[in-house]
């Protein structure tokens, strides 16, 4: 067998094999059968709410093991048609052969990489908040533009976004915002954005053209969901009205339909300014605080070394998780994974699958490392 092609089978077969022990396959072929068999009874169906969850699970469950099976009988074929064609001589058809094992590893590496989206919280939605850092103008302007680069990513993965609450600057830009992106795995994926983030550019607000550098946070949470109560105390919470600004006509300027709860036992702030009825805007206010309170609580569980605020220290030098630089040259660069990519524009209209897969492929490598050490 060509030396490429045996590379790419083994890296095919490690990725299966790590697949397999993500999933428990056995169990998870079990599971799958009997989601099957209670999808055909037609008593589910006077459930509406549980017919939903097993029609989730069983659509989640059914893509990854026929993806792995799929996975397998591809590789078997391109195998059996480069032993075929090596052995008749046939360069184009080898080449095809090989061509095919190529594509079949990198569907395995995405499959190996989104396997690691199983925790507690990874399938839910998730809120994606954006403040801007010192610096007015320059920074606030930095911000809107993150803000339209999480909308273009989620728009382009079939996302569902909603702008909770949105505090304009006074000149340009934003202050903050807060969205909503709903959708399978939204919080999986996106959760590897906290952090802050850097930008250098010829400041367009500077008459002498100057360049400038500007700090924006990003901290993203996962949603709650009827299956998660979380108890909220109301004497724990303070709660503040105020006008909204931006986009939504006269009426929402003109009364006080924005809400803000802090909760005092944990200093955790939130807004709403979505819509013009200050009730709707307390009720998703109160889910957003609840989101926030639920994933303190995931951090606590999962033992992590930092509180959940950690991750919004300062915004400034020393703290940025990556770097966007328009000039002096184009590049942007993850300072976690030490991914680059030349093409500043194509990330800010949302190209970010590949610094997301990279700070979860840190994940497998630890997990990898782990399996091979046990194996020993």
């Amino acid at each position: 067998m060509r030396a490429d092609a045996a590379a790419l089978h083994e890296q095919i077969t490690a990725s299966v094999a790590l697949l397999r022990r993500h999933l428990d396959w056995d169990a998870a072929v079990r599971r799958l059968e009997e989601l099957n068999a209670r999808a055909e009874d037609p008593a589910l169906w006077n459930d509406p709410e549980e017919a939903q969850r097993v029609m989730r699970e069983r659509t989640r469950l059914a893509e990854q093991v026929e993806g792995v099976r799929r996975l397998e009988r591809e590789v078997a074929d391109a195998l059996a048609l480069l032993e075929l064609a090596e052995a008749e001589g046939d360069q184009a058809a080898a080449d095809a052969a090989v061509a095919d094992l190529r594509r079949l590893a990198e569907e395995a590496r995405r499959r190996e990489i989104e396997s690691l989206l199983s925790g507690e919280a990874d399938a839910n939605d998730a809120y994606v908040e954006i403040n801007a850092g010192a610096g007015g103008t320059e920074a606030q302007d930095w911000a809107e533009m993150l803000l339209r680069m999480y909308m273009r990513w989620a728009e382009a993965h079939g996302y569902k976004v909603t702008v909770t609450e949105r505090q304009d600057g006074e000149q340009a830009g934003i202050k903050s915002a807060t969205l909503l992106v709903s959708g399978p795995y939204a919080y999986g994926w996106l959760k590897t954005e906290t952090g802050v983030h850097r930008l250098v550019r010829i400041s367009p607000f500077d008459a002498q053209a100057r360049r400038q550098t500007s700090f924006a946070s990003v901290y993203v949470y996962p949603a709650v969901d009827d299956r998660i109560e979380i108890e909220i105390n109301p004497a724990d919470l303070k709660v503040d009205t105020f006008r909204s600004s931006g986009a939504g006509g006269q009426h929402v300027n003109k009364t006080e339909s924005g809400v803000r709860f802090t909760h005092i036992p944990t200093g955790i702030v939130v807004s709403c300014t979505q819509d013009r009825s200050q009730h709707r805007n307390r009720a998703i206010a109160m889910q957003m605080l609840k989101a926030r309170l639920y994933e303190l609580e995931l951090k606590k569980r999962e033992a992590m070394a930092e509180a959940a605020e950690a991750s919004k220290t300062d915004i400034g030098w020393g703290h940025q998780i990556r770097s966007y630089v328009l000039q002096p040259y184009q590049l942007v660069k993850d300072l976690r994974t030490g991914v680059e990519k030349g093409n500043p524009q194509a990330v800010l209209d949302g190209d970010l699958d590949e610094f997301m897969a990279a700070a979860l492929a840190l994940r497998v490598g630890a997990v990898r490392s782990a399996a091979s050490a046990a194996a020993r």
